[in-house]
């Protein structure tokens, strides 16, 4: 049997589909028939597996292996509540990763690549998962091809099919039949799943979807990717062993006390890796992933799609955004001012079709033009749009001459699209029976290709007098912060092959100024930039006037600032450009070798930079950023493969809220590593003194276990869920090289941890007055009820007067849920046996509350005075 490739045109429709695409009927039924076009995943583990999983760490074997000597020697209690303590923190740790799978996949969602087909006869765009064999693919440039195809009609299509064949190159591909037995990478007729559309266009007949592409067959073989720790993680990773280690040495140490002051060794043995597990903060690597789930939760919930949690902690070090101008700082809603034509300047409606040079205006317009409106929506460039919309202002419209009657009699017969060095489209048409090439682009490149003028008198020679009133006309436009386009024409012979060396002698028609309006929030978001020490750049490829008359509308460009454009970045040499790099903040007309500059320059003085990109131009520097923000209406494939975040919105303001968003979760997370670790500590040195000055036990093994599992999981995941304060913007950037553990956290964690330890050790020689019971009880309750209480002075650095106590519900929630906990062990009576409790006289509760709430209260009075100070 022949393969797709090798198949005729004849062949092909017969055995795959037509030219005309499916209907929507028709695509449902396949898409039953060969399922959703996606790769099937390595198998997740299942939520048992998960569940047994957490039993697999050293310390949780070391307890089950003291479990189990506990039942042998007759202690039964001790060892069903350490098994229950264990079972309940495996199912938390379940929680939290199902939670956390569930976050990430619906953010995959979120993302997942667009594709445009002909269904029922019309252009559209659906998701890649709904494409089915049959389909007719539409390619240009900058797209994803997202499943296997046969190429029908091509237009100077080329493909960057790396990612299957390893050929870093791009392939020219075209429509012809092959018929010998060819590799791969020769099979010029096809396109292939996961390749990128670097140059051209062309229509696709989908023949294979899902497992059955050739990507398809590749995952089949290799599907083990793993996901990669974030650097947060992996710092805390070694944190925790470090930690580990310490903390072990500690609990021999006890365990030798011990065993000197007479303890037996069973108990001794059990005692000191009770207090190894309560002192490490085994939830820790949990609650970062949870706490940056939800951030990106958040962050998709503001239109922000965060596609690698990386992102999540780098937003906080953000010190400089490279932004687009077009959609992200502007509402990307381009609008027609005013025409320029037969020495004129003209309104879309004053347009006349029986002047020839209106008449070429209106003909550039619509058919060298790939953009269409369909139901009152936008497909395509907005600067495209654009034009038709004003073309639908004009009198062609009145007479019931819509785009598509225009193209259908005048259809495109060759074309070179538009890229951003040559800054030019051209197509080419049968106009009134005569070839003609028609292009639009950038006034100073056309300007200079143009031999003749059309006017009202007919065609004549360009004069130098002509270029300069076309000039003087582009310029006054600019300053009024619009977007200029020139357009021009020529009459060629049938014979002649389009290329680039065509676009030369053409016949100047006119100016076409536009304007792209800022986004309302544009200013304020700008302004939160600035307070936020980050730095906001606008990178565009306008004007360097109509840029800088932009910028300085939205408070980018103030006066003492730079702009300056891409000839000028090439002539500055690198010492140069650093030189004056603080000083820039417009770039205009820059090239893709321009924004690497950029970056690299900003990343060699230690600055964070996070550059937005819509196109395929933008991909290097999309990836070369700390941060590639891509555009999720108007960007391409290319830019969102390359990037760690999409904006839903294409909104710069967007950004702002996931900077805000980043801060804030790197800020929960430190409060609550301040949190769990600072209350460790407590029972570290409340252990270690008890132990030194060779007093009774402060605590049996099970309060230690109790502790780790009320402590250690709900406050500090509530403290995790700490909503965003708009103050973070007002910070400086985080160094991304500073330690977790600087002087100011190193100072905190001591000073709560010996605080927390006085009280409980006061606690315990209270109770010490009556029996070893009772003092290990007031310790082991004052200990967790303070850890409960100092749960709210960890949610922020204000007091909790300032913040409010109801601002967090979750940190509220977690605290009762603990005080119900703790108040069930210490007043249930038939629990007294499990926990080793001793009845507690009023007095005795009364002295838990008030020393419990002493460290919050010296904590929290402290900060009402700063605060009162700084007023």
């Amino acid at each position: 049997m022949k393969e797709i490739y090798q198949l005729n045109k004849e062949e092909l429709f017969r055995t795959c589909g037509n030219p005309e695409g499916l209907t929507t009927t028709d695509a449902k039924e396949r898409l039953q028939t060969y399922g959703e076009n996606t790769l099937v995943e390595q198998k997740k583990q299942s939520v048992a597996s998960v569940f047994f999983h957490q039993f697999a760490d050293l310390l949780v074997i070391i307890l089950i292996a003291a479990a189990i000597v506990s039942m042998a020697s007759g202690n039964i209690e001790s060892t069903i509540v350490i098994f229950a303590v264990i079972i309940m923190n495996a199912i938390l740790g379940t929680i939290q990763y199902v939670k956390a799978e569930k976050s990430l996949d619906s953010l995959k969602e979120l993302s997942a690549p667009k594709a445009k087909v002909l269904r029922d006869g019309i252009k559209q765009e659906i998701a890649s998962k709904d494409i089915v064999p049959g389909d007719i693919l539409l390619l240009e440039a900058g797209d994803m091809i997202v499943a296997d195809g046969r190429i029908i009609e091509n237009f100077s299509l080329q493909v960057n099919e790396s990612s299957l064949t390893g050929e870093s190159t791009n392939v020219d591909k075209d429509d012809s039949d092959i018929t010998e037995d060819v590799a791969l990478g020769d099979r010029i007729n096809m396109v292939f799943s996961g390749s990128l559309v670097t140059y051209g266009r062309a229509n696709v007949l989908v023949t294979a979807t899902g497992m059955h592409t050739e990507m398809g067959k590749i995952a089949t073989l290799m599907n083990n990717t793993k996901s990669k720790a974030t650097p947060l993680q992996i710092s805390l990773d070694n944190f925790s062993k470090k930690l580990a280690t310490i903390i072990m040495v500690i609990s021999l140490i006890v365990f030798g006390l011990r065993l000197m002051q007479g303890e037996k060794i069973l108990d001794s043995l059990m005692f000191a890796v009770a207090l190894a597990v309560a002192a490490i903060p085994e939830a820790l690597g949990s609650i970062v992933t949870i706490v940056q789930a939800m951030g990106t939760r958040k962050m998709a919930a503001d239109q922000a799609i965060i596609k690698d949690l990386k992102a999540v902690e780098s937003l906080g070090c953000v010190s400089v955004i490279c932004s687009d101008k077009t959609g992200t700082l502007t509402q990307n809603k381009m609008t027609v001012q005013q025409l320029y034509t037969c020495d004129t300047l003209l309104n879309a409606d004053q347009l006349d079709l029986h002047i020839p040079a209106h008449r070429y205006f209106l003909y550039n317009c619509i058919l060298n033009n790939d953009s269409s409106i369909r139901d009152g929506k936008d497909i395509g460039d907005p600067t495209e749009t654009c034009l038709l919309t004003m073309a639908r202002k004009t009198k062609l419209f009145d007479v019931g001459v819509t785009e598509e009657v225009l193209r259908d009699l005048m259809p495109r017969l060759e074309e070179i699209p538009f890229d951003s060095e040559r800054k030019l489209m051209s197509s080419k048409y049968l106009l009134h029976g005569v070839p003609t090439l028609l292009t639009k682009g950038a006034v100073d490149v056309l300007l200079t290709r143009m031999d003749s003028i059309i006017t009202e008198d007919g065609i004549r020679p360009i004069t130098e007098n002509d270029r300069d009133r076309i000039l003087e006309q582009n310029m006054q436009f600019s300053r009024q912060g619009l977007r200029v386009l020139a357009l021009a024409y020529k009459e060629c012979s049938d014979s002649e092959v389009l290329t680039a060396a065509s676009e030369y002698g053409y016949t100047f028609i006119g100016l076409v100024s536009m304007i792209d309006p800022p986004r309302e929030e544009s200013m304020a978001a700008v302004s939160d930039a600035i307070s936020a020490g980050i730095k906001p750049i606008m990178i565009t490829g306008d004007h360097k006037v109509t840029a800088t008359a932009i910028a300085r509308q939205i408070g980018i460009f103030h006066d003492g600032d730079m702009a300056v454009t891409g000839q000028e970045v090439d002539r500055m040499t690198d010492d140069e450009l650093t030189d004056v790099l603080p000083k820039i903040s417009v770039y205009a007309r820059v090239s893709p070798e321009n924004k690497i500059r950029i970056v690299d320059a900003w990343q060699k003085k230690g600055h964070i930079v996070a550059m937005t990109g819509d196109g395929v131009n933008d991909a290097p520097a999309l990836k070369k950023a700390d941060i590639g923000v891509a555009m999720g209406i108007t960007g391409t494939e290319v830019s969102k493969d390359a990037s760690a975040m999409i904006l839903a919105d294409d909104n710069f303001a967007t950004i702002i809220k996931a900077v805000l968003t980043g801060r804030n979760v790197y800020r929960n997370i430190m409060n609550a590593i301040l949190f769990l670790l600072s209350g460790n500590l407590a029972a570290i040195l409340v252990v270690l003194y008890c132990s030194i000055m060779a007093l009774d036990t402060p605590f049996q093994p099970v309060h230690l276990l109790f502790i780790n599992l009320l402590t250690d999981s709900l406050p500090a995941l509530a403290i995790g869920m700490e909503p965003s304060d708009k103050k973070l913007l007002r910070n400086k950037p985080r160094d991304p090289k500073a330690g977790i553990f600087n002087k100011s956290f190193s100072l905190q964690l001591i000073c709560y941890g010996v605080l927390i330890g006085i009280v409980t050790t006061v606690a315990f020689y209270l109770g010490d007055s009556v029996n070893a019971l009772t003092a290990s009880t007031m310790a082991f309750a004052t200990l967790t009820l303070a850890r409960l209480f100092h749960g709210f002075t960890c949610r922020s650095e204000s007091s909790i007067i300032k913040i409010g106590i109801h601002s967090n519900l979750w940190s509220v929630a977690a605290f009762f849920a603990g005080v119900l906990l703790l108040g069930f062990v210490l007043l249930a009576p038939f629990m007294h046996g499990l926990f080793m409790i001793a009845d507690l006289t009023v007095k005795n509760v009364l002295s838990i509350l008030g020393l419990a709430f002493i460290p919050t209260f010296i904590i929290q009075i402290t900060r009402i005075i700063k605060e009162a100070v700084r007023k």
